[in-house]
């Protein structure tokens, strides 16, 4: 036998990405495709969702996913995906100088303290901000796990294979990307405004604005003096270190209403000093790749873009997992269950036992064979001769055994004659032939007829006086007495 092993190949970064964003019903997405350093946008898409991935059946929901990338000409299978602002809880912690390997351990812990539930039902997510001056500040994001099943679920639905789960703010605005000073984010979404606040390399704050869009009339109207008024008081949570490092804001979403509410907050918000930005398309090299500068901005887009770039996001949320083998060994690590396991760890090392013991009777019996190996292939030859040669001795030859037994009903004189014969299956005859004499014939057939071995003899048709054409058929059997050679009056045999 020979082994061949196969090393596992290192799964290489996929070359094009589904970006979808989900905002309470709507669902935004756009294929982006990295080739010869950059980026190529495909036809964005905008839907509204009838069932609610966290109420409806998975399959319905993943059947209408898919019925709307279909319609949207979307075949790609993996997708990045911007979770809704709202699902997320968010805790504030002080990280004390502690060793780094403490870290951790301090941060599950103040996420047991801050977060209003069991933190086992969350995914949780951590961003550090490091001011330059100052204590160190970590923002917690955790997001229940149920939720995240569901939408994966209906993903899977969808025929889709989901590679990251984030948050779509912060991939509009990555915290690194301007490390130089503080960002208040703004962005506009369906029924909400999502605010963040990055700086010091991190995301300091983030939050829902509920009851920021009104819809009158069919429109949607903004809630300027509201939205305003929580971006002064999330700058007033902040520690010092972090709020004198917030000098500008900027707006994402649609264009008429971000130029409202930029306008509005240039307004209200003059006092603090901050410097108002509409965000209305990308930077040419916004991640560290050439972008098209017609790319219309959007979360989708930007969590496809920022993952093709390689770069980490704020916020993965996308669950780990679970190895069949790390779910057995979660199962069955409590202590009430430890004689069960050691019971079926004696029981498998029996097994090994009469494996180990199988194979070495294996073993040698096929030392055993070896040896006797090339004396059973001298006999194996003879034996394959034998089959092969046995029909040229056969002493019945039944062909001319019957061939002998017709020839010997005919007169020696040729006075009956064979014209042609015709043997099927060595038992079926017909013969065909001319005959001088009638009388000389009917001995002819009443021999034949006679004869051992000849059954169901039949006469057939008789032409002529002289001569005489006849025919007849029988079956024959091998069965009957063998006679001296005889020789036969002009026959011929077909």
């Amino acid at each position: 036998m020979s082994v061949v092993l196969i090393r596992g190949l290192r799964r290489k970064h996929p070359s094009t990405l589904l970006g979808l964003s989900l905002d309470d019903s709507r669902l935004e997405g756009v294929v982006v495709r990295r080739a010869n350093g950059g980026l190529r946008v495909g036809q964005p898409f905008s839907v509204s969702l009838s069932l609610d991935p966290l109420t409806a059946d998975a399959a319905l929901v993943g059947r209408e996913i898919r019925n709307h990338l279909e319609s949207a000409g979307v075949r790609e299978r993996n997708c990045v995906v911007g979770l809704p602002l709202k699902w997320a809880l968010t805790t504030h912690v002080e990280v004390p100088e502690l060793p780094a390997g403490d870290v951790r351990g301090f941060l599950q812990l103040e996420a047991e303290r801050g977060f209003p539930c069991d933190v086992s039902t969350l995914q949780i997510a951590t961003s550090v901000c490091r001011p330059p001056s100052g204590k160190e500040h970590a923002l917690m994001v955790g997001v229940p796990r149920n939720h995240l099943d569901l939408l994966e679920a209906a993903l899977r639905a969808a025929k889709l294979k989901a590679v990251s789960f984030s948050l779509g703010i912060t991939a509009l605005q990555p915290p690194g990307a301007e490390a130089g000073e503080g960002v208040l984010a703004l962005v506009i979404g369906e029924a909400h405004v999502g605010l963040q606040i990055t700086c010091g390399g991190g995301v300091a704050a983030l939050r829902t604005l509920e009851g920021a869009l009104v819809t009158e009339g069919g429109r949607r109207q903004l809630q300027a003096e509201l939205i305003a008024r929580e971006a002064r008081i999330t700058l007033g949570q902040l520690p010092p270190g972090l709020r004198a490092n917030v000098r500008r804001l900027r707006v994402f979403g649609p264009r008429d209403l971000a130029q409202q509410l930029a306008d509005e907050m240039e307004l209200r918000l003059e006092a603090s000093g901050l410097k108002v930005e509409l965000v209305g398309r990308y930077a040419s090299s916004e991640f560290g790749l050439q972008l098209a500068p017609e790319a219309p901005v959007s979360a989708a887009l930007s969590l496809a873009a920022e993952r093709l770039a390689r770069r980490p996001p704020a916020f993965e949320l996308l669950p780990p997992k679970v190895t069949p083998w790390q779910e057995l060994s979660r199962r069955y690590s409590s202590g009430r269950l430890r004689m069960a396991g050691a019971a079926a760890g004696a029981v498998g090392a029996v097994l090994v036992g009469l494996f180990l013991f199988q194979d070495w009777q294996l073993r040698r019996l096929g030392s055993q064979w070896r040896a006797m190996s090339t004396r059973v292939g001298e006999a194996q030859k003879l034996q394959d001769q034998i089959r092969q040669y046995r029909p040229w001795f056969d002493d019945s030859a039944k062909a001319l055994t019957l061939l002998r037994q017709l020839t010997l009903a005919f007169p020696e004189d040729g006075v009956v004659s064979a014209k042609t014969v015709e043997v099927r299956d060595l038992s079926a005859v017909t013969c065909t032939g001319l005959s001088r004499d009638n009388r000389e014939l009917l001995k002819t057939l009443a021999r034949l007829s006679a004869a051992p071995g000849v059954a169901n003899f039949h006469e057939g048709t008789q032409r002529g006086k002289s001569p005489v054409q006849f025919s007849f058929s029988y079956l024959w059997s091998p069965g009957g007495a063998q006679g001296s050679n005889a020789p036969s009056g002009g026959q011929s045999a077909n």
